[in-house]
């Protein structure tokens, strides 16, 4: 452990004109890493956006960036829906398999129960592939963009992902076994 102790003496000498604040926690200058704000802000100067090239400095860049990850998060929404329509209609091998339960007053009814299946070489299990590496790296890039604690910028998240989920959820099917015996 000694080996990262230094005295006062053997620490480098920085100049105040060459102090930059987006030094790397480690102290070292140069090396483009900006420390990222820990608590919830609502700042447009400075913001680092995903890539290190890609900073909002200004109202205008910043409202830009608000609409730009509100679609984002919608798309993101709009995906999932779109993945689970896709996957219905390609689903192959259907097969109904019956089986005895028991009914009312000892007899005995027959129920039926639907097993769908999917090729996985197929076109359609591929492009639900390609779908799915797609959703991910949109969820991950959402919540990256997040963990900024941008307010704006997480505002705007949450915003597309309802508005999202607005217009899209109420496409999705939801399925109702009427032969459901618990209730």
């Amino acid at each position: 452990m000694s080996h990262h102790m230094m005295n006062s003496s053997t620490l480098p000498t920085t100049h105040p004109e060459h102090h930059h604040s987006t030094a790397s926690p480690g102290g070292g200058h140069g090396s483009g890493m900006m420390m990222m704000a820990m608590t919830f802000h609502f700042s447009y100067e400075n913001v680092p956006l995903l890539f290190s090239g890609l900073t909002i400095n200004t109202p205008g860049e910043m409202a830009g960036a608000f609409v730009a990850v509100f679609f984002l998060a919608m798309f993101y929404e709009g995906l999932k829906i779109a993945r689970e329509c896709l996957l219905r209609k390609s689903q192959v091998s259907i097969r109904y398999n019956s089986m005895p339960v028991p009914g009312p007053n000892g007899t005995i009814l027959m129920e039926t129960h639907k097993t769908v299946g999917q090729q996985m070489l197929s076109f359609p299990h591929l492009l639900q592939t390609v779908l799915h590496i797609i959703q991910v790296v949109v969820s991950y890039f959402l919540m990256l963009i997040f963990m900024t604690y941008n307010g704006y910028l997480c505002i705007a998240v949450a915003a597309g992902a309802g508005m999202g989920y607005f217009f899209f959820s109420w496409k999705k099917a939801v399925v109702v076994d009427i032969t459901e015996h618990c209730h």
